[in-house]
């Protein structure tokens, strides 16, 4: 490239292989901090307290849409295969699985997650973070594994929540707006759904909210360029979040499928 420097595809590559395993490592390393001592209660609790304070409203108005779309398409197809019946099951089960762990974890990672990120950011180039370490204090063990606690345990809370709204929006669009019969919707979903489909949305929850908070975490510790570079992490953080979120999403959505029976009717 002409007055320019040229990247090769081989540099790319290398370069997000390298940030892959430097992330993966890091969550290795969180992963191991949630079990040692002294625990950091203080931190846990207003990160905590924060992350649950911007996250519950956005998932509240949004599961509702995301839980009435989801009906009334899978209404309108059923209706017309002739499988009307199955609307309850197939609708609540959607909820479960896949639309409650996604819409909490997009939440959090698009407000807790971005503020955890920024902050981190912040403290980076005014240089605490290295004060820190000078102290002989971990950043890692002082201030990434109490928000990574934060946002798992907020992801799965907000989830339980998700899924009631979502369900219970299913279940008066389904009555109110196309017709249906509400002991059809409850008696689809209790034959067809078990408890391991609560589980598995539960264990989604809190797996994306594990990564929601260590990809901001990470990435707010590596900013580069001043405040610019804390708004470039910023968003590298959600957008490396969402893609992560999905793939990790399909990969546990596979093996439960693989591992858990499909129930009879």
């Amino acid at each position: 490239m002409a007055g320019g420097v040229t990247t090769r595809p081989a540099d790319l590559i290398g370069g997000a292989l390298r940030e892959f395993g430097q992330l993966f490592a890091m969550g290795l390393d969180v992963f191991a901090g949630m079990f040692r001592r002294p625990f950091q209660v203080r931190e846990f609790v207003q990160q905590f307290w924060f992350v649950a304070s911007v996250s519950i409203l956005p998932a509240a108005l949004i599961s509702i849409p995301f839980g009435a779309v989801i009906t009334l398409q899978l209404g309108s197809l059923t209706e017309q295969i002739g499988a009307e019946s199955f609307n309850g099951a197939a609708s609540v089960l959607a909820v479960l699985q896949q639309a409650s762990p996604i819409v909490t974890a997009l939440v959090i990672s698009g407000a807790a997650g971005a503020a955890i990120c920024a902050d981190l950011g912040s403290r980076t180039i005014r240089e605490e973070i290295s004060a820190m370490e000078v102290l002989g204090v971990s950043p890692l063990h002082r201030l990434m594994v109490p928000r990574v606690q934060a946002t798992m345990l907020v992801a799965a809370l907000l989830n339980g929540m998700v899924s009631v709204v979502g369900v219970c929006g299913g279940y008066f669009f389904n009555v109110v707006m196309q017709g249906g019969t509400p002991g059809a919707f409850l008696a689809s979903f209790s034959a067809l759904a078990h408890l391991p489909d609560l589980w598995v949305g539960t264990l989604k929850a809190l797996v994306f909210g594990f990564l929601a908070g260590l990809v901001a975490s990470y990435r707010g510790l590596r900013p580069s360029g001043g405040p610019k570079g804390v708004g470039d992490v910023v968003n590298q953080s959600v957008v490396i979040t969402f893609l992560l979120l999905f793939f990790v999403n399909f990969v546990i959505s596979l093996i439960y499928i693989q591992i858990v029976p499909p129930q009879e009717v």
